[in-house]
């Protein structure tokens, strides 16, 4: 088995840098909306007109399509390639983000959730695998550090900048925040990321009833983890 660091990067540390700051940007706006709705959700819901509990689906249905996604992304990347991948997710992203800001009413509002969640639900393991394929074993240290800073404050500032969002403009700028993000993520990723030699599609076969009862499965452990103690766990019919 051949090494990652047989095979380093020909890019210079310059370009390896705006790589790594490219591919990290998308996965901690794709992290940061997953807490960041958390304080805008009553101001959603008397937008809307719900009910906040309602309105608790805006992060559900955001968490489930993540938790589906994130155990295929690895298969999707070898047989999509990585950069094709990565700007589908980002440019999906960043348009659901916009989607979601000028949602009319709450079911639009949760289907744009889970477009969100279902194309940002990869950016993580990416970004990490692009760190690790970008930068030798003297730089990987300092990069994955960032990496790791970036994921775990992202959901930690989440609800502090969320509420400043929301009362200091509306909440739909919760979600517009995302674009100048994803435009930069993409101008950077199409000019200097370059797709390892060792990705190849191969004949790769599709496993439907797998990828079927995986995403059952996810989203149904999901939502039970999720909505578990509004619900009252095994005494609600929907988690049973």
């Amino acid at each position: 088995m051949i090494s990652v660091d047989a095979h380093p990067s020909n890019h210079g540390s310059d370009s390896r840098w705006l790589t790594g700051i490219a591919v990290l940007a998308s996965a901690v706006m794709e992290v940061l909306d997953t807490s960041v709705v958390n304080v805008s959700l009553p101001h959603i819901a008397g937008s809307l007109s719900s009910s906040v509990n309602e309105a608790t689906w805006v992060l559900t249905s955001y968490i489930v399509a993540n938790a589906i996604i994130l155990p295929i992304t690895g298969w999707l990347a070898n047989y999509f390639g990585r950069k094709r991948l990565l700007l589908t997710v980002v440019t999906g992203f960043t348009v659901s983000s916009i989607l979601c800001g000028l949602a009319p009413s709450l079911p639009m509002l949760i289907f744009f959730r889970v477009m969100q969640g279902t194309t940002g639900g990869g950016l993580q393991p990416l970004s990490q695998a692009v760190l690790l394929e970008e930068f030798p074993g003297r730089e990987r240290g300092p990069a994955m550090a960032l990496w790791g800073l970036g994921i775990v404050a992202a959901p930690i500032l989440g609800p502090t900048l969320g509420g400043w969002i929301t009362d200091t403009y509306t909440w739909r700028w919760v979600f517009y925040i995302n674009v100048p993000v994803g435009i930069f993520s993409l101008i950077m990723i199409s000019i200097y990321l370059h797709d390892p030699h060792y990705i190849r599609r191969g004949k790769l076969r599709v496993d439907g009833w797998g990828l079927g009862m995986l995403a059952l499965g996810m989203g149904s452990l999901q939502i039970m983890l999720d909505k578990g103690q509004e619900e009252d766990w095994f005494s609600s019919h929907l988690i049973v």
